[in-house]
Parts: structure tokens; C-alpha cells; sequence
């Protein structure tokens, strides 16, 4: 018995297949028919009127952009104040093994300056989400904006010190 199956095995397997074999007559031809075609043309639709100015920018959102200010210039100083530091352990720990106090110490201090840039990167974030929601709002922009030009260079010198000391390793 099991002998006759294992026999039969490859027809059942084929048979399946044989099915796929098909005319081609059986089916729709794919070419664009008359219903699909466009024809016409479109008008423009008239202008009527110039579109509205931005919204300045109200008392409450020119605080909070200063206050994203504060907070990021603080916590890019403190980055700025453990720079030194941070540089000296590093070096320290220089060729040492990942085994040795030193190079713990250097991680340490590494996530210590990742910490710092982290705040910074906050306040960047709420200013981008300001940002988005006054482009929704149609509202003047320029002072997010600007804001927001400061701390990402805020940003980009963080990271420029980062990746030296990462480097140094």
C-alpha cells in the first residue's frame, strides 16, 4: 500500500498544476476600454479672492518660545560646563579595557554629555510640534522658527562634541 502511494505521489502533486494550464481566450483582455478613456478638458476654478495673512503670533506662544529658549540654552551650558571634565576622563581611560574602572568612568561621563543634549533635544522637539501646529493653524512662523534655528545649532555642537570624544576611544 504504501508503496502504491509513494508511486502515486508525483500524478497527485501534478495535478494540481495542470489546472493552471488554461487558454488564454478564458480571460479579459487587460487593454483600456472606451468607458476608461478621458476625454475634456478641466477649468480652473476662478480665483476670488488673495488668501488671508498669517495670524501673528499671540502673547502666550512668544512666552512659551522664550521659555524653550531658557531651557534649552540652560541645559546646552550645563552640556557645555562638562565638556572639560568629560574630555579628561576619556583621555584617561585611553586604550584602557572595557574590564577597567576607567573606561566605566568614561562611559559615565559620555552618558552624562548624552543627558545634557537630551534636554536640549526636548525643547527642540516642543518647538517642532509648535511649529507643526501653527502651519496647520495658518499662523505666522518666523519667530518658531528662529527659535528654533538656535537651539538646532545648539544641537549640532553638542553632537560635534560628541562624536570627537566617541572618537577618541
Amino acid at each position: 500500500m504504501k508503496q502504491a502511494l509513494t508511486r502515486l505521489a508525483p500524478l497527485f502533486l501534478a495535478a494540481p498544476l495542470a489546472a493552471c494550464a488554461g487558454g488564454s481566450a478564458d480571460y479579459p483582455s487587460l487593454a483600456i476600454r472606451d468607458a476608461e478613456r478621458v476625454e475634456g478638458t478641466f477649468e480652473p476654478a476662478p480665483a476670488t479672492e488673495a488668501p488671508a495673512p498669517p495670524v501673528a503670533p499671540s502673547a502666550d506662544l512668544l512666552q512659551r518660545l522664550s521659555q524653550l529658549e531658557t531651557e534649552a540654552a540652560s541645559a546646552h551650558q550645563a552640556f557645555t560646563q562638562a565638556v572639560p571634565g568629560a574630555r579628561r576622563t576619556i583621555e584617561a581611560a585611553r586604550g584602557a579595557g572595557v574590564e577597567t574602572n576607567s573606561w566605566a568612568a568614561a562611559q559615565v561621563a559620555l552618558a552624562d554629555l548624552d543627558s545634557h543634549r537630551s534636554r536640549t533635544a526636548i525643547a527642540l522637539g516642543d518647538l517642532d510640534l509648535i511649529f507643526a501646529d501653527a502651519t496647520l493653524a495658518f499662523e505666522l512662523r518666523e519667530p518658531i522658527s528662529a527659535a528654533r534655528s538656535e537651539v538646532v545649532d545648539m544641537i549640532t555642537q553638542e553632537d560635534a562634541i560628541l562624536a570627537e570624544l566617541r572618537r577618541v576611544r
